[in-house]
């Protein structure tokens, strides 16, 4: 451990060159018509690939989408290979893979190629019931375990606990997000205000955990709605949840400037999750008005979560922002237990 807590997570630096590498990262992207529409979360991985490349090394990377019911082409990672390999605007030997329990196709692959991309490893049960057998052929195949997938860090799945039986080291973009996400935990600018919005109430799990660090835990979204013990909450003089509108669908002007207030003094701000139903253009006011007041505070801040990220990037404003979390989850998860299952 540093001085901050930070688990020391072994750099891709520490490999050595011509090492035949398993690198699981985050292709878990939006598609539309077979075609990658958000190429973030491939782009966060580029820095990692191209430093493996350099030390001449034989990169195999694993990688997931969705949550299919067995063998389902909608979920197949080859389009998403495709981009990546545009992105990486690189002309190495590189091939795709669709049977990931063929050893002899793989074995080829590795052979006669530098980049080699496996199939949904979710099309197989192995990797979300975490067989220790399902990938036991693929770790004889290479010398290093890297973990660049920080979105799926909290999972208990075979491809994250490749560290338990590999030597492991850590992409550069997952270091970073550990990182950053470690300072809002040991060393915060206060006020420190939390803001949980979205429509997912499995956030609310996380409440007791985020009261030890926050000074303020603000609950917008649909999150209000969820809660049976509200009272007991408006007490408890770290809260401050949204009245709503009439229709629930949004926060009301009252709301808005509630939160406004809390935010303009904060130092550090943590956000996961819009105030409305931010698909709907009627009912993005209280995002937007909060997504200017996380910018217009100059606090040091991490957010998560698609909607949230697209409010503070409409306003063109993403580089004031120190961290686009890969995922809200794992993001709850680490600031409130300060590990991860994938160390």
């Amino acid at each position: 451990m540093t001085a901050t807590n930070t688990p020391h997570l072994r750099p891709i630096s520490e490999i050595s060159p011509k090492s035949t590498v398993l690198l699981r990262m985050d292709l878990d992207v939006p598609m539309e018509n077979e075609k990658v529409v958000d190429a973030d979360r491939l782009i966060k991985s580029i820095p990692t690939i191209q430093e493996l490349l350099e030390k001449q090394c034989k990169i195999i990377i694993l990688g997931h989408m969705g949550r299919p019911k067995g063998i389902d082409p909608k979920y197949s990672l080859k389009p998403v290979f495709t981009e990546l390999l545009t992105l990486l605007k690189t002309d190495v030997p590189a091939t795709f893979v669709e049977d990931v329990e063929n050893e002899s196709i793989i074995e080829a692959a590795i052979n006669d190629n530098t980049l080699v991309c496996l199939e949904n490893l979710r099309f197989y049960k192995g990797e979300e019931t975490n067989n220790p057998q399902f990938l036991v052929s693929l770790v004889k195949k290479a010398s290093w375990f890297v973990n660049d997938a920080f979105a799926v860090a909290h999972r208990r799945h075979s491809s994250i606990m490749l560290f338990q039986s590999m030597q492991t080291a850590y992409g550069i973009a997952f270091i970073d997000e550990v990182t950053k996400i470690m300072k809002v935990i040991h060393d915060p600018g206060r006020p420190l205000t939390i803001v949980l919005g979205g429509a997912k109430e499995d956030k609310l799990s996380y409440l007791e955990g985020l009261e030890k660090i926050a000074d303020h835990i603000l609950l917008g979204g649909k999150l209000p709605t969820y809660l049976k013990d509200k009272e007991l909450l408006l007490q408890h003089a770290k809260y401050c949840i949204a009245s709503l509108t009439a229709n629930t669908f949004d926060i009301n002007a009252d709301d808005i400037a509630a939160f406004t207030a809390i935010l303009s003094v904060s130092k550090t701000i943590v956000w996961a999750g819009a105030m409305g139903m931010f698909e709907n253009p009627e009912y993005q006011k209280g995002t937007v008005a909060i997504a200017k007041a996380v910018v217009a505070s100059g606090a040091y801040t991490i957010l998560a979560g698609g909607d949230t990220e697209s409010s503070v990037s409409n306003l063109g404003e993403e580089k004031k922002i120190n961290l686009i979390a890969s995922g809200g989850g794992v993001m709850l998860e680490l600031l409130t237990k300060g590990t991860l299952p994938a160390w």
